[in-house]
């Protein structure tokens, strides 16, 4: 694991399956603004393939690194950042054969495509690629201070990681656009404004309230909520009869898990459902 990427691991107590974790991963470029380059990119999907196969990750929470305190000398301390965009250095010289091969299995769809929750906590820059990894989670959670956009634009460019698409899902036609094509950044009121992100917060507040979302998450039945996960996910790409069709067939199929005699008895009976996730 390059030491530009990290995971930690908290343990949610009272977790049922026992052994329930949250895992935070921080991308730790400071230096870069948190950018994404070739390491942090193979690191992201190593995480997601071995989180996938893990039974016990409940929640994955997707953040960047605090910049450093600033020395004396320093005239200006760095700003912080989720992820402030891809390394664009790694973009010099490469032309369309060599990209598309990259791009054939990239970091953004290996976050989009896992079945475990996941939270973008966003403190600061999130730009570019680092907008759509934001996009590619599940939730999103951002602090007062924090900016997002599409900026591709300026370097001849187009977003590249699923923001055309993901954008236009999440704000619609019209706002969408004008993000890509202005290449212009919004500050964070105005992403809650628009719902490009869930939740605001004040920068103290963050790592509360990103825990306290990923707490509850991890409470529930880990198969149920992988199960409203691909439902809720269905919407986006199938026919609303088509859609309403797929979520009768899963919430059916509900019935024949011990989770659901789980969670009804404790219900009725005013107790924690002691969940055994299937």
């Amino acid at each position: 694991m390059t030491e530009a990427f990290k995971i930690d691991r908290i343990d949610v107590e009272g977790s049922f399956p026992e052994g329930g974790i949250i895992e935070i991963w921080t991308i730790n470029r400071t230096d870069k603004l948190n950018a994404l380059n070739y390491d942090v990119n193979e690191a992201i999907k190593s995480a997601c393939i071995a989180a996938e196969k893990n039974e016990n990750v409940r929640v994955v929470i997707i953040r960047g690194e605090a910049p450093p305190i600033p020395s004396n000398d320093e005239k200006r301390p760095k700003p912080p950042a989720f992820v402030a965009g891809a390394d664009i250095s790694e973009f010099t010289g490469v032309g369309s054969t060599q990209i598309r091969k990259i791009f054939a299995d990239n970091v953004w769809e290996a976050i989009w495509n896992l079945s475990i929750p996941t939270i973008a906590s966003i403190d600061g820059f999130a730009l570019g690629g680092g907008s759509e990894i934001a996009l590619s989670c599940d939730i999103r959670i951002a602090t007062t201070r924090s900016s997002f956009g599409t900026p591709e634009i300026n370097l001849g460019l187009i977003p590249g990681g699923g923001g055309t698409q993901r954008l236009a899902r999440l704000l619609g036609y019209g706002k969408a656009l004008e993000m890509v094509m202005g290449g212009e950044i919004i500050p964070a009121n105005e992403a809650y404004r628009i719902g490009l992100v869930n939740r605001l917060c004040e920068p103290d507040d963050l790592q509360s309230m990103t825990m306290g979302l990923a707490m509850n998450l991890a409470s529930k039945s880990p198969h149920t909520i992988k199960v409203a996960k691909k439902a809720v996910r269905a919407s986006l790409e199938l026919p609303i009869s088509e859609g309403i069709k797929f979520e009768h067939e899963e919430f059916c199929s509900l019935f024949d898990t011990d989770d659901k005699e789980i969670g009804v008895n404790a219900f009725l009976n005013r107790e924690k459902p002691e969940w055994k996730g299937h």
